[in-house]
């Protein structure tokens, strides 16, 4: 039988893209978002054959709404090969407004817990299995802290974390986990950034790109490369340097202003 993967955040974006990718390869699709009108419009516009997906209503900050999820995937479809916790959400937080610190739970809730809570139950019947693998999509943004974007690099630098503090747990088990950190991706997330976005990619060329990594099963890889090799000299700058270079730059439009 094809292999199964699934992925949160379907409805839009990486996610979409990252499914077609993979149902062109020969996979079944387990597909999660909370609009599953979108998703089923999506897959009848590409043509994709009913028996090759099934579609799961679910909301990833919602605990019991992912374990649910699980249990309906592995009884309707099995245990999948590949579990991939994409859904994510990015908006600007100023620390100084009240309404803010509302909206940086949110994002933290959506992007870190929903990690966790897609993982979490699929990974006991993983173990059990003896393989499977783990992707965490983070973000080139959880690696140096950008003015503005303080929920959402906080949220991204936790996923990374968390991602290494799983591998650690799960390496002898069979089970791997796999980090992939996006640059910039051409999609509705990053649409409204007001600023230079450098090495914009197309959804399409990261899914391959991405596809690739954890087929590779490689521990974690940042798409495309120039990210990579930007951010890890963003890394080493000091902080003088660091907030000197950023200064002024256009801050991540807060949930007010979209």
């Amino acid at each position: 039988m094809n292999k199964l993967v699934l992925i949160t955040g379907a409805s839009s974006g990486i996610g979409q893209a990252l499914a077609l990718h993979y149902v062109r390869q020969g996979h079944r699709l387990a597909l999660v978002a909370r609009r599953t009108d979108v998703i089923q419009s999506w897959l009848n516009a590409h043509e994709i054959s009913a028996d090759s997906y099934q579609i799961y209503s679910a909301d990833v900050s919602d605990v019991s709404s992912m374990a649910t999820c699980a249990l309906h995937c592995m009884a309707h479809q099995g245990v999948p090969d590949v579990v991939i916790a994409n859904a994510g959400i990015s908006i600007g937080v100023d620390s100084s407004r009240r309404e803010d610190l509302d909206v940086m739970a949110r994002v933290v809730t959506t992007n870190v817990i929903g990690v966790a809570a897609t993982f979490g139950p699929f990974i006991n019947a993983m173990v059990a299995r003896g393989t499977g693998t783990l992707v965490g999509i983070g973000s080139v943004a959880g690696i140096r802290g950008l003015p503005g974007h303080g929920g959402y690099c906080a949220s991204k630098a936790a996923v990374i974390s968390y991602c290494e503090s799983l591998r650690g747990e799960l390496r002898s088990t069979g089970v791997k986990v796999v980090t992939i950190c996006p640059g910039y991706i051409a999609t509705p997330l990053t649409q409204n950034n007001a600023y230079s976005m450098p090495f914009l990619m197309r959804p399409e060329a990261f899914a391959e790109q991405a596809f690739k990594a954890i087929e590779a099963q490689v521990s974690y890889r940042v798409i495309p490369w120039q990210m990579g090799v930007v951010a890890k000299l963003l890394r080493l700058l000091p902080n003088g340097l660091f907030d000197k270079a950023f200064a002024g730059r256009p801050r991540k439009p807060r949930a007010t202003d979209q």
